[in-house]
């Protein structure tokens, strides 16, 4: 059952970066699509929690999930989908598993978190990696747009690194409640904070058509309901590392479906900046993942 369900959760993850891509194609303004989304969402499963008696209404006047909505969703994802305007799927699927990377350099920089050698290499190989994946779009093809939606992922990715840092941090004051009921209330704030953006950039609606109506009710109902709800299930029936792993199966999965569904081009020199994100991240998660296998083979050997 595990098994099955991290592999629905992978494939979800995966296939959401085509869905926004879908949507923005279709010309439904970014954060409207986003605040839709992330609001919707939040709001049902709260409302579900509520009436199952899981969580109480206090939950949602704690500042602490206003501002982990803040940073979690709201930079996240209006980076993202502004960015999917003219980045492809899988592209920005590859630099939003930057996160991990971003998060040990913050550490590193502001709560003077040590960083040993593996952690040290793999923030550089994943700049690197970054680099490659950059460089169709300096030299091959120069778009400057290409340019400037990879950076806004990258700078979306450091908002996701600040509010998982912040969240890990007060987790403790939380600790009576539900992760799902947590998860709820900051997509609430995060998109009544993207609908605040769509409203002051006067985002305005010219039609909605089945692909972006489809889009939404993908990404409402499966992106941000049924994922991570999956994911805290796992959480607390595995631990906390497995169901983070991920960051390495997702992008994958995007780029090969935004490839052959979408027709989107993969240049191969964007293959090496693939290997090399992906090599970073188990660099950076090497003590865990050695842990991670340790304890497999002693459950094992019992």
């Amino acid at each position: 059952m595990t098994i099955i369900l991290y592999s629905i959760m992978c494939f979800i993850f995966g296939t959401t970066f085509l869905a926004i891509k879908v949507g923005v194609d279709q010309g439904f303004p970014p954060f409207l699509s986003a605040g839709i989304r992330f609001f919707a969402a939040g709001a049902v499963l709260y409302l579900f929690l509520l009436g199952r008696k899981r969580t109480t209404w206090k939950l949602l006047l704690r500042k602490e999930l206003m501002l982990t909505g803040f940073s979690l969703t709201f930079i996240t994802f209006a980076s993202l989908y502004w960015a999917e305007q003219f980045v492809s799927s899988g592209i920005a699927a590859i630099l939003s598993a930057s996160g991990p990377i971003m998060i040990v350099l913050l550490q590193n920089i502001f709560l003077r978190v040590k960083m040993d050698k593996s952690s040290i290499i793999g923030v550089i190989v994943g700049f690197i990696g970054v680099f490659f994946l950059f460089l169709p779009g300096f030299t091959i093809n120069w778009s400057l747009h290409w340019i400037i939606g990879c950076g806004i992922i990258l700078i979306g990715e450091i908002g996701y690194a600040a509010g998982s840092i912040y969240s890990s941090k007060i987790i403790g004051v939380f600790k009576e409640e539900s992760p799902i009921a947590l998860n709820a209330v900051q997509m609430i704030y995060g998109g009544i904070f993207l609908l605040v953006l769509s409203l002051l950039t006067r985002e305005t609606v010219h039609s909605l058509t089945i692909p972006v109506f489809f889009s939404l009710v993908y990404l409402t109902i499966a992106g941000s309901m049924v994922a991570h709800t999956i994911y805290y299930y796992l959480v607390a029936k595995t631990n906390a590392f497995l169901p983070s792993t991920w960051l390495y199966v997702s992008p994958l999965i995007a780029l090969g479906i935004g490839h052959f569904f979408y027709k989107e081009d993969v240049h191969p020199v964007m293959f090496i900046g693939v290997i090399l994100i992906l090599s970073s991240l188990v660099l950076i998660n090497i003590r865990k993942i050695m842990q991670f296998v340790n304890i497999k083979k002693m459950a094992s050997s019992k």
